[in-house]
Parts: C-alpha cells; sequence; structure tokens
C-alpha cells in the first residue's frame, strides 16, 4: 500500500474508471504537488468532462479502481471526495456508496439562469477588456464548420460550443466571475453537450455566436450583453420545456 506523501511508480497509461459504465479518463498522479490536491484535479476534470446526465442510472465512483487509476493509497482519494462533496459534486449515501451529484431539472434551470446572468456581463467586460487578437479568435473557433452544417460533426461541434462559452467568460479577464461560475459550469457544460442535438439548436446556435462575435467586435456593450445573455435563456426554455428526464 503506497504512504500518502509518496506515489506509485506505474507506467504512463491512461486507465479507464468505469463506475456503473461510466467511463472517467484519468491517469496516474506524481508527489511534485499535494497527493489530495492532484487527486482533487483530476477527479474534478473527470467530473467535468463526462456526460454525467446521459442515463437515469446513478453514476457510482468505485473507490479501489481509483486508486488503481491514479496510483494513490485511498487517504488522498477520500480527502478529494470529501472537498468534492463539499461543492456539490459528489453525494455520499450510508452503506451504499459515493455517486456523483446530479441536479433535478428545475436546479439546473436555475442554473442556467445564474450562468446567463454571469455569462453577459462577463461579454460586457469583454467588450472594454478583451483585445481585438483575442475577440478575432472566436471566429477560428468555428472554423472546422464553414464548410458544413453542425449537425454533420455535431460532436465536434458540440465541444467548440462549450469552448466558446468558457472563452466568452475568460475575455471578461475576471476572476471573480471566472471563480463564481466555475462550479456550475459541469453541469451546465454538460445539458448543453446533450441538448445541442435536438431540435436543429446546433445550427441557429452558430447564428447566435456570430451575431455575438460582430457584437464584441464592434464593442457594442448593451447588445452583446443582451445577445449572450438571451442565448442562455433559451436553453433554459429550452430544457424546462423538453428534458423531462432529469426528473
Amino acid at each position: 500500500m503506497p504512504s500518502d506523501t509518496q506515489s506509485v511508480d506505474r507506467p504512463e497509461v491512461r486507465p479507464d474508471v468505469r463506475p456503473s459504465g461510466l467511463t472517467l479518463s484519468l491517469e496516474p498522479i506524481n508527489a511534485t504537488v499535494s497527493l489530495r490536491d492532484q487527486a482533487y484535479a483530476k477527479l474534478r476534470q473527470a467530473i467535468a468532462e463526462a456526460d454525467i446526465y446521459r442515463s437515469r442510472e446513478e453514476i457510482r465512483l468505485d473507490e479501489k479502481e481509483l486508486t488503481e487509476a491514479l496510483g494513490v493509497s485511498r487517504t488522498p482519494i477520500r480527502e478529494a471526495m470529501t472537498l468534492l462533496e463539499q461543492e456539490g459534486f459528489l453525494r455520499t449515501v450510508p452503506r451504499r456508496g459515493v455517486y456523483i451529484l446530479r441536479k433535478t431539472k428545475r436546479e439546473i434551470v436555475e442554473m442556467i439562469h445564474m450562468w446567463a446572468a454571469l455569462e453577459s456581463m462577463a461579454a460586457r467586460l469583454a467588450t472594454q477588456r478583451a483585445t481585438d487578437e483575442e475577440i478575432a479568435h472566436l471566429r477560428h473557433m468555428f472554423d472546422n464548420f464553414r464548410d458544413s452544417t453542425p449537425a454533420e460533426h455535431i460532436d465536434e461541434y458540440s465541444d467548440a460550443n462549450i469552448a466558446f462559452h468558457s472563452a466568452i467568460v475568460r475575455l471578461s479577464k475576471s476572476e471573480i466571475i471566472f471563480e463564481t461560475i466555475k462550479n456550475i459550469f459541469v453541469h451546465v457544460r454538460a445539458i448543453r453537450k446533450m441538448t445541442i442535438a435536438q431540435s436543429d439548436r446546433a445550427s441557429r446556435s452558430i447564428v447566435d455566436h456570430m451575431r455575438i462575435i460582430e457584437a464584441l467586435e464592434k464593442r457594442d456593450t448593451e447588445l452583446v450583453e443582451r445577445l449572450v445573455k438571451q442565448h442562455s435563456l433559451d436553453l433554459a426554455a429550452f430544457v424546462e420545456a423538453n428534458c423531462d428526464f432529469l426528473d
């Protein structure tokens, strides 16, 4: 059994952890930083990248599989999971184990409303703080879809869509907004990923994105704030009307 301060010497591989059929992409960590902190960062990232709403089945984390995947003892894994539970990513069920926490439809809609408020403010600040080059980069995020529709490459477009919204927040150059929004991002990201292929939302979203970029390029503070907010509110309305699987 490895100690809590020394990592296990393992080959550099990316083992799959499969709690209840879900695959989390993880790799061993080293001891240059606190093992707890590294385990926390890797688990949080893996949860953020997982499709946690793809089915109604509860997603249980297997502690033994996590220790083997990360190459550390159970203590830093447990400490990391405690932090993630405090932040609302996990929940412990007595005598059953630790599960990834999924939100109800009402909670998701409220999170998207919060996202709309924060991202629209970030977009407003971006008109004042982002450079021309930084704004121009937003257009290049959709270069791969110029000669085809988003629906033809839905997985790639979904990733570009999520990256676009993250970029808007970062262009605000506001650490307060970034730190406030990052915990709800896990759930909003998962819902964006699930719903982007439904009801031709991908094609409509790219039109919205281009209008947002044009408003940023013109430094039109009021317009970009309104466009970004409405874009997310449209997602909230779609979830409210169509995502009964969340209940």
